[in-house]
């Protein structure tokens, strides 16, 4: 069986950083999907206001610190360009997560539809799937392991375009008013697109490990 050897035979033992800081990354933004998912269930309260800025903080710094490392290394366990975009789409998708999260205050959204809530709890997931990506690409894995995890993160991004269509179809039936229709649409735009970079980053990492073999 096909084993992805990269990590145990070719990364230099400070390279490894790389890959530490992936994970990290992933861990902050599911983290920051949890508390969106639990603030709809809830409110958005001066302290889960904290712990979001919280996260927005940490996201900053460990995009900043894998970009710093990426600039000083001659060589790299996986291409250059490959680093870059998988430190800019797990970036961006704690950026979209945090900006959903303080939108409930600046749009006065204090009821919360279907389609959020489906929505947060798909983001949830797919973060999750995220995490255990991560976790065979730093280890010696299965190709097979990392392709099924991908499918099955493929799964969570069409499920979240059917979320998404169907909440258009609903802002656009005629039950709310225009400043609603902005507000709303905005909220599910922000958690569709940190959908899609999950799936994007998800796919990223396959394609560099089927490159190794």
């Amino acid at each position: 069986m096909t084993k992805f050897n990269l990590m145990s035979y070719l990364v230099p033992p400070e390279d490894v950083m790389f890959f530490n800081q992936f994970q990290e990354s992933a861990q902050i933004c599911n983290k920051t999907a949890i508390l969106y998912n639990e603030i709809l269930k809830t409110s958005l309260t001066p302290e889960s206001k904290e712990k979001v800025l919280k996260y927005k903080k940490k996201g900053g710094i460990s995009f900043k610190l894998t970009l710093k490392q990426l600039n000083k290394s001659f060589i790299t366990p996986i291409e250059r360009e490959d680093i870059q975009y998988i430190t800019v789409q797990l970036h961006k998708i704690n950026k979209k997560i945090i900006k959903a999260c303080l939108n409930l205050e600046v749009y006065r959204i204090t009821s919360y539809t279907n389609e959020m809530i489906e929505q947060a709890e798909t983001l949830v997931k797919a973060t999750e799937a995220l995490g255990v990506i991560f976790k065979k690409f730093k280890k010696v894995s299965d190709v097979e392991d990392i392709t099924k995890t991908n499918i099955e993160m493929k799964k969570l991004e069409s499920q979240g375009d059917e979320i998404h269509l169907r909440a258009i179809d609903d802002l656009f039936s005629g039950k709310y008013d225009a400043l609603s229709v902005i507000k709303l649409r905005d909220m599910y735009k922000e958690i569709e697109n940190a959908l899609d970079a999950c799936f994007y980053v998800s796919d990223t990492i396959l394609n560099v490990v089927l490159k190794q073999i």
